[in-house]
């Protein structure tokens, strides 16, 4: 009984209504009401203050709500751990990965889990990095792959690989026959480079100062897809990570002296919190897979 209790109370929370949660839980406003009323009498406390023409949460009310997140978040897991089977013949995996990774890394990647485990069901997005962790942290993700650096508390990280940036062109760029450039080479050719909403291209940015270049950046777009495209089809060139060139027979990279930017990227987790079968599985395998992968030849 509480477990519904629990529901109606978040219903109203979210909708600051009782008629719209009413409606939300197909249930009527009468019964909604008598529910939260038996609740807020076994807590002693009002939970909602309904003087006003709107419903609002009482300071009880706003105390409560984190619990009772807390606490269906703990019994969702609770049930995942029980229906989650040792064999892998069934389950959910639910990964998210940072912009670029999905050029190159995640493709292969899912293809070895999904060859190993057909039966489990992949949800794959694409977001920022911090968007990964709040993902880990309100438990709607299992995993995530983003890169090294300092993380909310609640995080932790393995290391997975290092990536290194190269130039890369397509085949009929004057510079696609050669194999290493002097970073100093970004001064005068013109680029297509990923736009300020990613955080590669904060990292190339940081790493141009650094070097005291002060690329010609001709073009930006939004996706890596679409950089891609450009340089397929125009004499420009851009700044992406060596195993896209690699994987790509139409592009080539070229190398930097010295190299202009190395990061690892790490696969990141909640710290504590309950993991699945499928989760341990699809962690375990990226490992693996990295470590039997080719070295760059960059």
């Amino acid at each position: 009984m509480l477990l519904r209790h629990i529901n109606y109370f978040l219903a109203v929370a979210e909708h600051l209504s009782f008629t719209r949660a009413a409606l939300a839980l197909h249930v009527s406003q009468p019964a909604l009401s008598q529910q939260i009323r038996q609740l807020e009498d076994h807590l002693g406390a009002p939970l909602f203050d309904r003087s006003g023409r709107t419903v609002r949460l009482t300071d009880a009310g706003e105390v409560y709500l984190d619990y009772a997140r807390r606490t269906l978040l703990g019994l969702e897991e609770g049930k995942r751990a029980i229906h989650d089977v040792a064999d892998l013949r069934r389950g959910l995996l639910r990964i998210a990965v940072t912009p670029t990774f999905t050029s190159w890394l995640i493709g292969p990647l899912l293809a070895a889990f999904h060859q190993h485990y057909p039966d489990i069901t992949v949800s794959v997005r694409e977001m920022p990095q911090e968007r990964i962790e709040e993902g880990l942290n309100a438990g709607e993700l299992d995993a995530g792959i983003g890169f090294e650096g300092v993380y909310a508390q609640e995080i932790e990280a393995q290391t997975l690989l290092t990536e290194k940036l190269v130039l890369v062109v397509g085949a009929g760029h004057s510079l696609a026959g050669h194999t290493r450039l002097p970073v100093s080479t970004l001064n005068a050719l013109p680029l297509v480079l990923l736009s300020t909403e990613f955080a590669t291209r904060g990292q190339i940015d940081r790493c141009c100062w650094r070097h005291g270049v002060n690329p010609r950046v001709v073009m930006e777009a939004n996706s890596v897809s679409a950089v891609l495209e450009i340089i397929r089809h125009a004499p420009l060139a851009t700044l992406l990570p060596a195993a896209i060139a690699r994987q790509n027979e139409s592009l080539t990279g070229i190398a930097f002296a010295p190299t202009l930017l190395e990061r690892t990227a790490v696969i990141l987790q909640h710290r504590g919190r309950y993991q699945s079968a499928a989760a341990r599985a699809f962690i375990q395998l990226a490992l693996q897979v990295q470590q039997q992968s080719d070295p760059s030849p960059f």
